[in-house]
């Protein structure tokens, strides 16, 4: 019986002992050397789309695939573009030719051309006269019996346009020595720029019928495929830039201000939790939010936090988008020497 005692007497000793251990490990100050965090990798999208509606010629890329700037994604047909081009394009050549020869003002054959038609219409103003004169003549000398009344009028008016058509030929042949009026030439000019202006146009509508990367980044969605009609507002592929990445996290007020832009930081995942990837502190929100539900923090979900963006370098492309990853960021004096060098750097 009293080895039992005994017992139970050492039992409780140790079940206090042990009590009295967890106290004091529940009450010992936290690690205050890092800043864990919890949040979820995010990056930039883009959704590409033609400027024009035409049939889709031709899809060049899939999902997952990984495209450069510049890289030609899709085509549209340009058969109809290109006809209009060539038809736009001739209409240029018969506006500088026009332009040209405005230029260069009349071609001596067309002066020499203009002199004899000037000459012509003189004989025949002369002609008239002389029938005038005669006629004329005769009428005095038979005292008016010789030459009717009416024949007298038809000559003197047959006289009148001869001389009228002289005087017409007269000015021809001027304007044909003095050229083109300058009113003329500016038409002529501007009627060529428009031309040319079209020719352009339908240039660029070519060059938009192929759908390009605008920067390096991963297809993550094929919306289109070939025969189908592509227009401004349907979207033919969704890319995921790659470069920025960044994990997006928050923290409540008690830290904020333990934090700045440009402190360096790790991330890391369940898939690798011992490689992770370098980062620095990018973005820290001024404006408190609720925490969202998402957010994985201790704190209670009614507290205010600050949104902050966490700038990672991935040249591996181990981060996806939407991921889970743990920010850890160091708060002792040697890693926030940096954040303090930039800071004064932007400054």
């Amino acid at each position: 019986m009293a080895k039992k005692k005994a017992a139970l007497l050492v039992l409780l000793l140790l079940l206090l002992l042990a009590g009295v251990l967890a106290w004091r490990q529940a009450r010992a100050p936290a690690d205050t050397s890092a800043l864990t965090l919890h949040g979820n990798v995010d990056i930039r999208q883009v959704s590409l789309a033609f400027q024009s509606s035409e049939r889709v010629a031709e899809m060049r890329v899939e999902e997952g695939d990984v495209v450069q700037g510049g890289q030609v994604l899709a085509v549209l047909e340009t058969r109809t573009a290109a006809l209009r081009l060539q038809q736009a394009q001739a209409q240029v050549g018969v506006l500088e030719q026009g332009l040209l020869a405005l230029r260069h003002g009349s071609r001596p054959e067309e002066i020499s051309q203009a002199g004899a038609q000037v000459a012509a219409a003189q004989a025949e103003a002369e002609r008239a006269r002389l029938q005038v004169q005669r006629l004329e003549g005769a009428a005095a000398a038979t005292e008016g019996r010789g030459v009717s009344p009416q024949d007298l009028d038809n000559a003197r008016a047959q006289a009148r346009v001869a001389q009228a058509r002289l005087d017409a030929a007269r000015q021809a042949e001027r304007l044909t020595r003095v050229g083109p009026r300058t009113e003329d030439i500016a038409r002529a000019e501007a009627q060529l720029r428009a031309a040319q202006v079209e020719v352009a146009l339908l240039l660029h509508q070519i060059e938009l019928a192929e759908l390009k990367a605008p920067r390096t980044a991963v297809v993550r969605a094929r919306l289109l495929e070939p025969g189908d009609m592509a227009s401004p507002s349907r979207p033919a592929y969704t890319l995921a830039l790659t470069d920025p990445k960044w994990v997006r996290a928050y923290v409540g007020e008690p830290q904020l201000g333990r934090l700045r832009p440009g402190m360096v930081a790790s991330v890391s995942t369940d898939a690798a939790p011992a490689q992770p990837v370098a980062g620095r502190i990018g973005f820290i929100s001024s404006v408190a939010e609720f925490t969202p539900k998402a957010v994985q923090t201790e704190e209670l979900r009614t507290d205010l936090v600050y949104e902050i963006r966490v700038l990672v370098d991935d040249p591996q492309d181990r981060l996806r988008l939407g991921m889970p990853a743990t920010v850890r960021i160091p708060l002792d004096e040697t890693a926030a020497a940096p954040a303090q060098a930039a800071s004064k750097a932007s400054q």
